[in-house]
């Protein structure tokens, strides 16, 4: 405010240099403003997607169960209705929405860290694709804001492609929750949702699937790139089976958003992270990014770091209905070799030595 005001007073004098001054001051004062209101709203755009993933299910199933208690119960059955109805909707690919998938919260997302999304080589539409995501990291905020929304700009770089993320079925048990996953294009990763999207759905489909999984989460951290690949193999059948081509994908930047609690193998914690994985389907981690006003301070807003994620060539699968182990195990090694070479391609681009290697785990 006394900047305006002297600002002001310089423009009362009417020297054509106070004019000028006054100008700049006015000018560099806006820009401040508007740059904070920008950060504010990324931290918060960031936020809104981590407390969705996190609570909104349970909180919206909360709700749900006390409106069956209320003046209000109608409302309630109706939608449960509606559920058992809808029940197998995502199995079937969901139902995407380009309004949501190109809201403006999901650009402040993008820059708030920031995100790119790197195209290496051309995806035919006449053909289906699986992509290995490596790595998980705590969320997997580089899959979500590359593949699920338009941020990015991924049905530009990849015309004709339609991208299907893939995640926990159990989401899709939960009321909101489920539509919300939805809109975004994102899918259950079971066999079912796999098998028709890969062969009752026409060409062009590209399924991203998170290849670590929870046991990847657990071992991730700022500095440490590695992936738990050696022994999955399931995707590889998937594809042989479709005759879906298989295509490398790596995110830099991934694990240094968030810093977590890594319990040692054969500790209490990590027993109780490999019940909860087991039986569950997800491993519970204990890990902490920034506050909501401070990066000083610990919070669920993830740390501002780059996230590069880079999308190999593809590998030609041919279409086997009933695959050999043997033919597994040619295509698996393919497709560990490709990840590593893609790996080393880019390192240095985005911050990483010559010397840093991939740990394939």
């Amino acid at each position: 405010m006394k900047t305006l005001i002297a600002a002001y007073s310089g423009v009362l004098r009417g020297t054509g240099s106070s004019i000028l001054s006054a100008l700049q001051d006015i000018f560099s004062v806006t820009w401040l403003n508007r740059s904070k209101v920008e950060k504010q709203l990324q931290v918060i755009s960031v936020l809104q997607w981590v407390l969705s993933f996190l609570v909104l299910g349970v909180a919206c199933s909360a709700i749900l169960m006390y409106t069956f208690c209320t003046d209000c119960w109608l409302i309630a059955v109706l939608y449960f209705t509606w559920l058992a109805f809808d029940w197998n909707t995502p199995k079937k690919g969901g139902r995407r929405s380009q309004w949501v998938r190109n809201w403006a919260v999901w650009r402040y997302f993008r820059d708030y860290f920031p995100i790119q999304l790197v195209k290496t080589h051309n995806l035919l539409t006449t053909r289906n694709y699986i992509f290995g995501y490596h790595p998980h990291g705590i969320m997997g905020l580089g899959a979500f804001c590359n593949f699920s929304t338009e941020a990015t700009e991924v049905s530009k770089k990849f015309p004709g492609i339609r991208p299907y993320l893939a995640t926990l079925a159990g989401n899709f048990r939960m009321p909101v929750l489920r539509e919300y996953l939805m809109s975004g294009g994102i899918c259950p990763v079971n066999r079912d949702t796999i098998d028709y999207l890969l062969s009752k759905n026409g060409s062009g489909n590209a399924i991203i699937i998170v290849v670590g999984g929870a046991a990847e989460s657990l071992s991730s951290m700022p500095g440490k790139n590695a992936v738990t690949l050696r022994n999955r193999k399931g995707f590889v059948k998937l594809a042989l089976r479709h005759g879906a081509d298989l295509v490398p994908t790596y995110s830099f930047g991934e694990n240094e958003v968030y810093k977590q609690v890594i319990f040692e193998e054969g500790s209490w914690g990590r027993w109780v992270q490999k019940k909860f994985q087991k039986y569950i389907g997800f491993a519970p981690c204990i890990f902490h990014g920034r506050g909501l006003f401070s990066s000083d301070t610990w919070g669920l807003v993830p740390y501002s770091k780059p996230i590069t994620t880079v999308v190999g060539e593809p590998i030609t699968i041919p279409k086997l209905e009933h695959p050999t182990q043997q033919d597994i195990d040619l295509y698996h090694s393919m497709y560990m070799e490709a990840l590593v070479k893609l790996f080393d391609k880019h390192k240095t681009k985005f911050g990483l030595p010559e010397t840093e290697v991939l740990e394939v785990n």
